[in-house]
């Protein structure tokens, strides 16, 4: 280095420490290698298995980003979501549940977003923020991920959350999301026609089912016990046979829990059935499916636990079984 880009260099860092400025990547944390997955804190884990680039993409709740070429060792986290702050979820939303979907030579983030700072409604003196499924666009799976459509795909005075991506047989894009349980008393699960490039919704959403409609979800109220109020994570799937199904969360008194349902028409329209037994082991919840790239199928999920006393959330794999006409857990997936 010269003597003059020394001095400069000198005074520059001189008046950074004097004004207490640190530089720093905004949103982007330190990143890890070779870490695997049950060491990995995450929300509603959702994998991308990504044919051109052979690899695998975990997100979730939080906005970040996990890479893996095997499913065992992971780098990340990485940040992924470039915030539009124009838009109504302002400048630091919480980020929920997201998941990464490849459509039409374009990949898609599906999550939910919320603003603290807007209220919507109160429900029993319970304040409800603005929250709602949104869909950004990227060129690539790892990002960046950015706003590309409307302002609101769902009524901008609903509390809605856990958007998933589905495209019938016919080829018409939808989305299926929740109307919470805050707002609705009742949580619902809905479907809302996308625009064929994502970029919007078309007309109305539609009731597939409500919370109280599960015959496993449970709660206690007043010395009763009564239908659980929630609905969380849902994710579409068929079998080999063709039947359409979902999985979807709720809760059997305190413990995190996820069940099935299958539509009786084959199409989102329903009616849905839903099953009488859970389809995972208690405390694991808001799965999806993904196949790898040998062919197998899997369910991430999370489960819940309390370390040094906190709450958090891990990641976890199943083996599932598909080739029938009921989707079936062969058992925890270790790669």
């Amino acid at each position: 280095m010269n003597t003059q880009k020394r001095y400069w260099t000198v005074l520059i860092m001189s008046l950074v420490l004097l004004s207490g400025w640190v530089p720093k990547v905004i949103g982007q944390r330190q990143i890890r290698h070779d870490i695997p997955l049950d060491a990995i804190r995450l929300s509603d884990p959702a994998i991308l298995a990504d044919s051109s680039s052979h690899m695998y993409y975990m997100t979730g709740t939080g906005g970040r980003l996990w890479k893996s070429k095997d499913l065992k060792k992971w780098t990340g986290p990485f940040s992924v979501v470039d915030i539009d702050s124009s838009l109504w979820m302002g400048e630091r939303p919480a980020i929920w549940a997201a998941e990464l979907h490849q459509y039409k030579g374009k990949y898609y983030y599906f999550a939910t977003f919320t603003n603290n700072d807007v209220i919507i409604d109160t429900v029993a003196g319970t304040e409800v923020p603005r929250r709602a499924s949104y869909v950004l666009r990227s060129d690539h799976p790892d990002g960046p991920y950015r706003a590309f459509g409307d302002e609101d795909y769902l009524p901008a005075d609903w509390a809605t959350l856990d958007g998933t991506f589905w495209e019938s047989k016919e080829g018409t894009p939808y989305m299926v999301f929740c109307h919470e349980w805050l707002q609705t008393g009742d949580g619902t699960m809905e479907k809302i026609q996308l625009k064929d490039d994502l970029s919007g919704s078309i007309g109305e959403s539609k009731l597939l089912f409500l919370a109280s409609d599960s015959p496993w979800s449970k709660r206690k109220k007043e010395g009763k016990v009564i239908p659980n109020q929630v609905t969380d994570g849902p994710y579409l799937f068929r079998t080999a046979t063709g039947r359409l199904g979902m999985i979807w969360t709720s809760w059997i008194y305190d413990v995190y829990t996820q069940g099935v349902a299958y539509s009786a028409s084959g199409t989102l329209e329903g009616p849905w059935l839903q099953k009488e037994r859970p389809i995972t082991p208690p405390n694991f919840g808001h799965g999806m499916l993904f196949q790898t790239f040998e062919g197998k199928w899997l369910m991430a999920a999370h489960s819940h636990r309390e370390e040094n006393g906190k709450y958090i959330r891990i990641p976890h794999l199943f083996e599932v079984d598909l080739s029938g006409d009921e989707l079936k857990i062969i058992g925890p997936y270790i790669p």
